[in-house]
This record gives C-alpha cells, structure tokens and sequence, in this order.
C-alpha cells in the first residue's frame, strides 16, 4: 500500500528553531528538522522575504509562490521581521531568548553585524543551539568568498572523474555540495541537543560547504593521500574515473541503461562474449577498461532496456534504467512505496512533492503544514512565543520592525 504522510508530532515535538537562512543549504537543514517535529519559524525580511521567493527555476510558480521555496520550506512558520531596524532585532533577540536552535548562513561576520552573532546570543540563552552555514567556514583566506554549490564543486577536484581524456570538468546535476551542507548542518544541530541534555548548555555548531564536499569524496581522497593515486580519465567515457570497467551509462535499442561494478566473466555470460570471459584477472576492470568499453559500448544497442535488465538480473549483473523524470514519478516501486505525495499548502492550495526520507518507528517525521506566506505567522508567533498583545503588535508593524499577512490575504505593513 502507498505510504501516507504522517501527522505524527515528531521526534522534535517542542523543539523551537529559528531558521534564518535561504537559498538551499539552509532550508534544507531546517525544513528536515520542521519533518522531525520541530516548531521551524522563518525569519525573513519584509517585503521580499528570502531568496527564494523571487527567484528559483525560471518562474515556475504555483498560485503566485516559486516552486523552489515550496520544496524547501514546509513545515515552518513564517515571521518578516527587519533585522536592520532596532525594534526588529530586538524581537529577534527576544524570541532567542525562548528558542533551542538558531541557523543562519550570512556571509561570515555578517550576523555578528547585524546582532546575531554567536556571542551575543550565548549571552542572551546560554542553552541555544547555534549553527553557522558557510561557503568556506569562518577561517582561511576564502571567508569571505560567495560559497554556491557549482563554484565549491569547482573548488573540490570532483569535475575531473567523470568523462574521458580531453573532455572539459563535468559537474554534477545534482546540487550535491548544498544538499550534503543541508543534512550535515541537521546532523551537527541534533547531536548539539543531545549534547546539551547532558551539559545544559548550548554550542556553536558550523558546516562549510567545501569541507562537506571534500568529506563526501573520503575514498577518493584516502586513496590519494596515501598513495598519490588519482582518477584517470581513459580514452573511453566513463561514469566515474576512478573505477574500472564496465561502470558506465549505455545507450539501449529503446533508451539508456545503467551497469555497476561487476565481474567482466560475468559481464561476458550477459553479452555471450568469450573475450571478457577470460579476464578474470582483479586488475583488469582498471587495467584494461578502455579496451573493455570500446568493445561493449555498442552491443547493448541489440537490445531494449528491459530486455537487458532481464538478462542482468539473470546474470546478477548490478544494473537498471536511466529514467527522465516522468519515469520516475510513474515507476511502479516509487508509486507503491509513496515516495510522491500530495501536501495541503494552505494558501497556494495542495501541491505535489517528495516525503520525508527519514522512517521512524515512534515518532516518524511528517508534512503538518506546507510553506508559509511570507510574514503568515507573525502576529501568532510573536503572541504566542512573546506574548506580545494586539496594541504591541500594531505598533511594531506600524514602526516597519515586523510585517504581518492578514487572514484576508494583504501584507500588513
């Protein structure tokens, strides 16, 4: 039976986060604890709101909002608050005053700047979480340097492992480098509040993108390190430089298909090929890979896609097919596991998205409420966490400190 999104409060149930971050890494980190069960309030600037709601995959919008700041920000609570306005940053720091994590990703020294920096809060609430989201961390010589994931990708040696000699670097169409940052930055924030259960005060937790990266190629830099081993790209293209023949992506009768690591033998059974039969040396994968790809890279147009994918299974050879994305959302084991669901975007009514990939057997994460307008939970936030009444609330949003969406739908500024 598909898999439905859970309502469960969460593991996080209590937990209340300031995430003041945007663009991807961020709310990325932030929007996994929100489908923990933390209470996730977005701060973000009046008027514009953060990055992502006027930017994102060209203007793909659903009822006016971007789609890129919908995939990310589900489950928080939006508060547009002016950091730049002393009234604003006073709300700020008084709701740090009740929170248990704070995330943001200024550029460094940025935040110290505008009255969130690290010290000044652990004044304010020595219990607070503090994670600090960079391109390159608060030390070295590229501080101060725009961190985005193509440009860290450049930095982390990874575009020359894919290809063939003479091919240009290859990046990754994956937003690996902010993705990665993302789930490092959650992991670094849960283990905090562990920690703090034992000591009662908080710390300061910070992830950069370049160290993420450079971790997240550990066999390719362990082999390095110690044996001065480097991927080398062949004459033939291959999906990843450093591992031999046959890892690839094949073109098919119908379509493309995609073959792991396997024994060349094994792989000589599967296209009833007596030369590959005979390597049966360890070394010849790497050895002899741009022999083997120049010999197999044509044969797997004799077939379609899933004629192969029977033969391999026959064989136990490790592949399957190269999907576009409207394989994917129709693949049968995607459709029965209910990786795709529908969540109840409140204001811009439902949208389609991916669930949480997290199960948990107690306390599982879930979607309670999709992404915020921007300034929709002001009022309720500041009254609820602050206690702030009516009177207090009308004259902070007639100061310009905080801006607040009415229940009719107009900006309240």
């Amino acid at each position: 039976m598909p898999a439905e999104v859970s309502l469960s409060p969460g593991a996080l149930k209590g937990v209340l986060v300031l995430d003041v971050t945007q663009m991807l890494a961020g709310p990325l980190a932030g929007m996994r604890l929100g489908d923990l069960g933390a209470d996730v309030v977005k701060i973000e600037p009046p008027g514009t709101g953060e990055f992502n709601r006027r930017y994102g995959f060209g203007d793909t919008r659903v009822d006016g909002v971007m789609t890129t700041f919908l995939a990310l920000n589900r489950n928080k609570r939006s508060v547009a608050v002016d950091l730049k306005h002393p009234q604003g940053r006073e709300v700020v720091q008084e709701l740090v005053r009740h929170a248990d994590v704070i995330l943001h990703n200024f550029r460094i020294g940025t935040a110290e700047r505008i009255g969130i920096g690290w010290e000044e809060l652990h004044a304010i609430n020595p219990r607070l979480v503090y994670c600090q989201i960079s391109g390159y961390g608060s030390e070295g010589p590229y501080r101060n340097r725009p961190g985005q994931d193509l440009v860290v990708q450049g930095y982390s040696g990874s575009m020359f492992s894919v290809g063939k000699l003479g091919d240009p670097p290859l990046p990754s169409a994956l937003w690996g480098a902010d993705v990665m940052t993302g789930y490092q930055a959650a992991i670094g924030i849960l283990a905090a509040l562990i920690a703090r259960q034992r000591t009662g005060t908080g710390q300061k937790v910070e992830v950069n993108m370049l160290s993420v990266i450079l971790d997240s190629q550990l066999q390719e830099f362990v082999t390095f390190l110690n044996s001065h081993s480097l991927p080398r790209r062949g004459r033939e293209w291959t999906a990843h430089a450093s591992i031999g023949a046959p890892y690839g992506v094949y073109e098919t009768k119908d379509a493309w298909i995609t073959l792991a690591m396997c024994p060349l033998p094994a792989l000589g059974e599967a296209l009833e090929d007596d030369w590959l039969k005979t390597l049966t040396d360890p070394a010849d994968p790497a050895n002899r890979r741009d022999e083997v790809y120049a010999r197999i890279r044509n044969r797997f147009r004799e077939r379609t896609t899933s004629e192969w994918i029977e033969i391999f299974d026959r064989c136990g050879l490790w592949g399957g097919p190269v999907y576009t994305y409207e394989d994917v959302v129709s693949d049968p084991h995607v459709v029965e596991t209910g990786m795709i669901v529908t969540q109840q975007e409140g204001s811009s009514g439902p949208i389609r998205t991916v669930r949480p990939p997290i199960s948990m057997s107690d306390t599982p994460p879930g979607i309670r409420r999709g992404a915020p307008r921007l300034g929709e939970d002001t009022r309720s936030v500041l009254a609820e966490v602050l206690g702030y009444d009516e009177e207090r609330l009308d004259a902070l949003v007639a100061s310009g400190a905080i801006e607040a969406y009415s229940t009719q739908g107009a900006v309240q500024q």
